[in-house]
């Protein structure tokens, strides 16, 4: 594993549409582990693939629970509301009022290939839409209501 350097705000790939992954092979598990790695050791609750420069549906996320990894995500359900500060590892002194759904459901692909369904409210809603987000070339501070520098509290 490798920790990779993160894309900032301002470069353009942050707002590029990511190709669907077609090949889960070892490159890819690299990919997944480095943004793993990259993630952690930035104190961040998930990563996008186009953060690490690379345009591939890929999405490794961590809120506490264990890790996820998404491969080619679809959100398939929506449900409720709600409005917290976000912030992103592209751009870390700048947060932001977003309003999400309190729980969603999605659908992905495992590293292996395999289809897989999950299911996440509050924070890890908000983390898979923040990061599938991504994936569509849309940044956190298209869709926040307010913005606010400094740190997180």
């Amino acid at each position: 594993m490798a920790k990779r350097k993160i894309v900032k705000f301002g470069d353009d790939i942050l707002r590029k549409k990511c190709r669907d992954v077609t090949d889960f092979d070892d490159r890819l598990w690299v990919l997944l582990d480095d943004m793993y790695e990259t993630m952690t050791a930035a104190n961040g609750v998930g990563l996008a693939a186009p953060q690490v420069g690379i345009l591939k549906r890929a999405v490794v996320i961590d809120v506490g629970e264990g890790r996820i990894e998404l491969i080619n995500p679809v959100i398939t359900m929506a449900k409720g509301k709600q409005r917290e500060k976000e912030g992103c590892l592209s751009s870390p002194d700048l947060w932001g009022y977003v309003e999400r759904p309190a729980k969603v459901k999605v659908t992905a692909k495992n590293r292996y290939g395999k289809e897989i369904k999950l299911e996440g409210t509050d924070l890890l809603a908000r983390a898979f839409c923040h990061e599938i987000d991504h994936l569509n070339g849309i940044i956190f501070t298209d869709i926040a209501d307010e913005m606010v520098e400094g740190d997180a509290d």
